[in-house]
């Protein structure tokens, strides 16, 4: 019967949208309802100062413009008696209940609109590089040959690295290390590695100021994110002097954070626009994230050192946030949550360390714990953020096996304590359960540190290959861009995907390792 097929896709449509965030949806348009709520507040005004006018006859019926006028001078009288009494502390109905019931809900309204205090997307934009940049593998092991520091030995274990690496045949290089292939010495000085920033960070600040079609006076806050180059003046000075940026703009340069600095950079964004720019106006804020390689080639013989040689490329992106209440309607993404998650013990410390060789030659040193210490920051990180994006059921599962286990764990003990090892030794392991995090997230942007690192993900995530497919692809034709790279793999998912298309509604997590060793994530809202 119809009714029955009827109920079915009713049921078949709750899984979908009690994963949809309400609070969220409705969050968006409330401005909007504001504003529509104070039209009808005035006109529900001018409507009882018309009424009591017709009702005292001292409406003129042979005139509009006069009629007009005089509901004017009755309304400002109206609200000059408002005032009066409040001024005078008199009770009293001065409106009717319809004002006073919309004036109740448009107060609910504005102050939630206030309290909710949402961080929006309104653009982002990443490094496209000249053609000129790009090399390919064999290029590569050739720029490191012209260096004529590297041993046989290192650059066979270089070349072995990139056939495995997952990185493409035209990734960027800069040209202060490509100018090798003219016969000139990589140059790894300071101007060298400005001339490199300049141009990545002023292309991608120009696009994505044009696409918010935000002028660079209106920014209240900047916030750059660059690991291994942080120059005099900061490279947030160089942006303001480019861009003729406010003198009251707040401008942060963070250096040392690796490859999960972007998150950071965007909590620290959101932040800062809730501390001073909060209330129904809000304020709007710039955040670059970029890796200079130009001063970064290590020129040792350290296998440690020389993955750095081989995974990292010219990268950066740009993203334009705002908390204003106005610019929900026509944002690109909403920000619902971001995790930061900091190792605290030696091995997490040292794991990526900037140091020297034992010939004294200065690089990034990853150590083998890394993939471990990785594992668990990213394991403490999807705990504390597990609560806020997975449905109940998923919770509920989780909680149910921690308690398994720790009540298998007990009764073991108590058969041991009874004497009954062997009956002990024969219960069954009871694993925690790892949540499908796929009911809650419909995409994933996975820092393309490596294919190793994004297969190890895919699995212990039970994600699908085309949840995956933006951080390989991101890899392959970018390389790792280091804390850029979640920006390209969410414009790969935006622009080019077809697998598994972007749709508004949609929730996108972002996910990504730094050094110290950390794990940041956040999750967005596609609007």
């Amino acid at each position: 019967p119809e009714s029955v097929v009827l109920f079915r896709s009713i049921l078949e449509l709750i899984p979908y949208y009690s994963m949809i965030n309400w609070t969220h949806v409705l969050g968006v348009h409330l401005p909007q309802f504001f504003i529509w709520g104070l039209v009808i507040l005035f006109a529900q005004i001018v409507h009882q100062v018309a009424t009591d006018l017709v009702q005292q006859s001292a409406l003129p019926h042979d005139s509009y413009v006069e009629s007009i006028a005089v509901i004017a001078v009755a309304v400002k009288d109206l609200f000059a008696s408002f005032f009066q009494a409040i001024i005078n502390h008199h009770a009293g109905a001065i409106f009717s209940p319809a004002v006073q019931s919309t004036a109740l809900v448009l107060f609910v309204i504005g102050y939630v609109v206030r309290m909710n205090n949402p961080v929006y997307l309104l653009s982002f934009s990443t490094f496209k590089a000249p053609d000129e940049w790009k090399l390919s593998h064999d290029q590569i092991v050739e720029v490191m040959r012209l260096q004529e520091c590297f041993t046989d030995s290192s650059l066979d274990f270089m070349r072995r690295i990139l056939e495995r690496s997952g990185t493409g045949q035209a990734t960027a290089w800069p040209p202060g290390i490509i100018r090798s292939f003219k016969g000139q010495k990589a140059d790894r000085t300071v101007e060298g590695s400005r001339e490199e920033a300049k141009k990545v960070i002023f292309d991608i600040v120009a696009d994505a100021l044009k696409k918010a079609k935000t002028d660079p006076k209106e920014l209240d806050v900047l916030v750059i994110n660059c690991s291994l180059f942080s120059p005099t003046p900061s490279l947030c000075a160089m942006v303001v002097s480019e861009f003729g940026l406010r003198s009251d703009c707040k401008t942060f340069n963070l250096s040392g954070m690796g490859c999960g600095a972007s998150l950071i950079s965007v909590d620290l964004a959101r932040s800062m626009l809730a501390a001073n720019h909060s209330g129904f106006f809000g304020g709007k804020a710039l955040v670059v994230s970029t890796e200079i390689i130009t001063p970064n080639l290590y020129q040792g013989n350290d296998r440690g050192f020389l993955i750095q040689n081989t995974l990292f490329r010219c990268g950066g992106a740009a993203m334009v946030l705002s908390n204003k209440w106005s610019d929900g309607r026509h944002a690109w993404y909403k920000l619902l949550n971001t995790v930061r998650v900091q190792g605290t013990n030696d091995a997490a410390y040292q794991c990526v360390y900037e140091t020297q060789d034992s010939e004294g030659e200065r690089g990034v040193r990853l150590s083998k714990d890394i993939v471990k210490v990785a594992g668990q920051c990213m394991a403490k990180n999807m705990t504390m953020i597990g609560p806020y994006v997975l449905p109940l059921t998923e919770q509920a599962w989780v909680v149910i096996s921690m308690a398994g286990k720790a009540g298998a764990k007990m009764l073991k003990k108590l058969l041991k304590s009874m004497g009954q090892k062997a009956m002990a030794e024969k219960m069954p392991e009871i694993k925690t359960y790892v949540p499908e995090f796929t009911r809650g997230i419909d995409h994933f942007c996975i820092h393309a540190g490596g294919r190793a690192v994004i297969d190890g993900i895919e699995k212990n995530m039970k994600l699908e290959h085309y949840h995956t497919e933006p951080s390989r692809m991101t890899l392959m034709n970018y390389g790792n861009t280091s804390s850029s790279s979640i920006w390209y793999e969410l414009e790969y998912i935006q622009d080019e995907q077809k697998s598994n298309p972007l749709k508004k509604g949609d929730r996108i997590m972002q996910v990504a390792f730094g050094s110290g060793f950390k794990c940041t994530s956040g999750v967005w809202l596609k609007l």
